[in-house]
């Protein structure tokens, strides 16, 4: 029998960390053969109305359709997760109002700096469950905390966790924790012996997602062809998207529409940032094509929807006032 499992999740991170992407998180849970996951750092409110979208917890994109299908049910730990959270936003602008206060709100931002770049070297699943590494990030985590001091500055971080350890505690069981990174050390200080990510043999979904994440990180040194051609074998609305994205890169304009209008024909409600991104892209297409008509329709598409990611908003709003238009 499993013990307590927590697994850190890294947001838009997760694109950098191809041996432990938003796949992998979700293979990490099924490997421990649980109907029940924990988030230990969102409140029932913010996962059920969608909070982390903006926050692009690629995690819970992918975790989102097995939720609606009752494959997995996830239960938010954080109470005011979100509102405490929003305190270390808030706090760097309230700190270069005081007297001597731009110096402090620099060293602020450099100590975050470091945390950042500390988290943005891939690892692999098991070296995110070793005291090395979680060391390493107290430590950095711990330069904040000299700084700032542990309250507003931090999201109230230490309240947080030592709040949901008390719950974790009550339950009894041996439940399957997910954390932000951020919180994972404050949340191993509860419990030091709960097990983290294994080193299991990744999967074809996690291929696949590796893939993905590579794309949306598109640079000119990849191998666009080899990248195009292995997209194009994912049975998945989000790989011809991105491999339409190559392709309008590459100057394809004409078969990057092709791509689209295909696409847009079928299903491609998942993931959630798809169809915003999708319609966008469609909408600049249409303008380089020369049919105002139809760009205008797919940019009124990315504003009708529930939701959307802010840069396919961005970019359908702009789209509206002016006719998109390659620079150079």
């Amino acid at each position: 029998m499993w013990g307590m499992v927590i697994l850190p999740t890294l947001g838009p991170l997760h694109l950098m960390y191809p041996r432990y992407n938003a796949a992998s998180v979700l293979r990490q849970i099924e490997h421990r053969r649980t109907s029940t996951a924990y988030f230990a750092s969102y409140s029932p409110e913010g996962l059920e109305q969608g909070l982390w979208r903006d926050r692009n917890d690629l995690v819970l994109f992918e975790l989102r359709p097995l939720v609606d299908r009752g494959h997995i049910r996830l239960v938010g730990l954080g109470e005011n997760a979100e509102v405490l959270q929003h305190e270390a936003e808030l706090f760097a602008e309230y700190l270069g109002q005081l007297p001597a206060g731009e110096e402090a709100k620099r060293n602020l931002a450099e100590a975050e700096r470091e945390v950042w770049a500390y988290l943005s070297t891939p690892r692999l699943p098991q070296e995110l469950a070793s005291a090395g590494f979680v060391e390493g990030l107290r430590e950095r985590l711990g330069q904040v905390v000299e700084i700032a001091g542990e309250g507003p500055a931090t999201g109230f971080r230490a309240e947080r966790m030592a709040q949901v350890a008390r719950k974790l505690q009550e339950d009894g069981d041996a439940p399957v924790v997910l954390v932000d990174v951020l919180d994972y050390p404050e949340l191993l200080r509860h419990f030091p012996n709960a097990e983290g990510p294994l080193d299991l043999e990744p999967s074809e979904e996690e291929r696949a997602r590796a893939l993905m994440d590579r794309a949306w990180r598109l640079d000119e040194e990849d191998e666009w062809r080899s990248l195009l051609a292995q997209l194009m074998e994912i049975a998945r609305p989000e790989a011809r998207f991105l491999a339409a994205q190559i392709y309008l890169a590459a100057g394809q304009t004409s078969d990057a529409l092709a791509l689209l209008e295909d696409l847009a024909k079928d299903d491609f409600s998942q993931p959630e940032y798809l169809p915003g991104y999708l319609l966008a892209r469609l909408g600049q297409l249409y303008d380089l094509a020369g049919n105002r008509e139809r760009a205008i329709r797919s940019y009124r598409g990315v504003l009708a929807l529930s939701w959307a990611p802010a840069e396919a908003r961005e970019i359908a709003q702009a789209g509206m006032r002016t006719p998109f238009r390659v620079e150079g």
